[in-house]
């Protein structure tokens, strides 16, 4: 497989989903992570296909939904086997959710080591997952600024540094030493600056405009800024004079042959094109990580089944029953708004066909 176009003007990653097996739907407090692995790498091959790159084991989209480390590891490695049979663009998350209990400081360095060490093992390229262990352990902005300049000495290549803003996951708050935004922002850019040639990029995920444009323009030369903001996507994308935001969203997995469209016509006919393509879907995005954002992916996985990519609509641990149908029926009918199902017949059968059980 070729991907029929190669981004020059961004770089975009879409956190993919992955697809339950039956086995894997055992209720809403369940932790089995059984994964339909053929339908689960079809969908890689999905994203790649329309150029963009995957960015495999996330926090909220996957480890979030059931996905335990040793089921993530798997999943890394088969993915990267899968980008380099097929030449697709390919970044993995290096966390510490190994570690169960109250843990030390070395503790959580060794459980990031471990994670970092499989991913580059596989060929592929770490995003350093914010770690709810680190945020619990730490008592000082030194104590990031020590454990991740171990690891940046420590990586192969450059990493994507993340930071996941509690609106995601409120155990993360205070990330980086600080509950003070301009305090935390001052501990990672002095994380950065410490090693920058080992930062390929901070993955920001705060959902604030203003904050991130102006992070952006403070990192060093070669570093990216990639959004992770759900709601504002376009325009941090589209930038200003200052600069813009690559991309690594969950959005982007339903999103993938409109994003692909938008990224075609950015490097084409520039940014007023690119958003004109783009604009239209932030209320489809917006809906889907309405409070609680947590639980954004169960939207993810139904558009994905109403797209023909997996025959059932079930999520580990039976997330897939996290949102009300009221909320997926909406997410139906944005999605079909914006031309995203190949089959919009079949589309609308299986929608009709999750609401008659109900008596909808």
């Amino acid at each position: 497989m070729s991907p029929p176009h190669r981004p020059c003007s961004r770089r975009f990653f879409a956190a993919a989903h992955i697809v339950a097996a039956p086995a894997a739907a055992s209720g809403p407090t369940g932790n089995t992570t059984a994964v339909d692995w053929d339908a689960t790498l079809a969908f890689r091959r999905h994203l790649w296909a329309h150029g963009l790159g995957v960015a495999e084991a996330m926090d909220t989209a996957q480890r979030g939904a059931g996905l335990d480390w040793p089921a993530a590891a798997e999943l890394i490695s088969r993915t990267a086997a899968e980008a380099g049979a097929v030449g697709g663009d390919l970044v993995c998350g290096a966390g510490t959710d190994q570690l169960t209990g109250p843990a030390t400081l070395p503790d959580v360095l060794a459980a990031y080591e471990e994670q970092l060490a499989h991913v580059e093992r596989h060929g592929a390229r770490a995003v350093l997952l914010a770690s709810r262990a680190l945020a619990a352990t730490a008592r000082s902005p030194e104590d990031y600024q020590h454990v991740y300049g171990e690891l940046l000495r420590q990586a192969r290549s450059p990493v994507i540094l993340h930071w996941l803003g509690p609106a995601f996951d409120p155990a993360l708050g205070g990330y980086w030493g600080s509950d003070d935004r301009a305090t935390a922002t001052d501990t990672l850019l002095a994380v950065v600056a410490a090693r920058p040639h080992q930062v390929d990029g901070v993955k920001i995920s705060l959902l604030d405009v203003a904050h991130e444009a102006a992070l952006r323009r403070r990192l060093p030369p070669g570093v990216r800024c990639y959004t992770g903001d759900d709601f504002h996507y376009p325009e941090l994308i589209a930038g200003d004079e200052h600069g813009h935001s690559d991309a690594l969203l969950g959005v982007f997995d339903p999103l993938a042959p409109l994003a692909a469209e938008a990224l075609r016509a950015l490097d084409d006919r520039g940014p007023e094109a690119f958003r004109a393509v783009l604009d239209p879907t932030v209320e489809l995005a917006r809906h889907l990580f309405a409070p609680p954002t947590r639980h954004y992916k169960t939207g993810v996985v139904f558009l994905a089944w109403l797209a023909g990519h997996q025959r059932r609509f079930t999520m580990a641990g039976g997330l897939h029953t996290a949102r009300p149908l009221a909320h997926l029926a909406r997410a139906h009918e944005l999605a079909a708004r914006l031309g995203l199902f190949p089959d919009p017949e079949a589309a609308a059968a299986r929608m009709a066909s999750l609401l008659t059980p109900a008596g909808a």
